[in-house]
């Protein structure tokens, strides 16, 4: 089933965007909870029409997640966590929690659900992947290190 999304949803997608999804899922939640309506033939005229005024703003927003890619790549990223007695096991593991504190830290507030890492159990560097919009997502490199 095809629904038209109300707001952003994690693991899913962004406000104003048709997506598919099972009718089990669009019937019991998504549309009881005012998240999505059906995407109708007409429900999609009228987002295209609304899309389409909104292509002006949509622009800038762009932009500005662009900038803010291109910020947040370039920055030096530490994040801190406990490790076991070798030195490079850690306790637990880093999370999107973490790695958005230490964002936060540097002065760039990110929303933890649009973030995607890997599981990372050790000190080293990585990679984590930004959704900053439906069509700007920027891969941010940081590094573990011993707390």
């Amino acid at each position: 089933m095809k629904v038209i999304l109300k707001e952003n949803i994690e693991k899913l997608g962004f406000a104003d965007e048709v997506v598919k999804v099972k009718n089990g899922f669009a019937r019991n939640f998504l549309i009881p909870k005012g998240k999505a309506v059906i995407a109708t033939d007409s429900a999609v005229k009228v987002l295209e029409e609304k899309l389409r005024q909104q292509s002006g703003k949509e622009e800038k927003v762009v932009a500005d997640a662009n900038s803010i890619a291109e910020v947040i790549s370039n920055l030096d990223i530490k994040v801190k966590a406990k490790v076991a007695e070798d030195g490079q096991k850690l306790f637990g593991s880093v999370t999107t929690i973490q790695f958005t504190d230490a964002l936060e830290a540097l002065g760039h507030e990110i929303d933890k659900r649009f973030v995607k890492l890997i599981t990372i159990k050790e000190v080293g560097k990585y990679e984590a992947e930004v959704r900053l919009h439906r069509s700007v997502s920027v891969t941010v490199p940081f590094e573990v290190i011993a707390e």
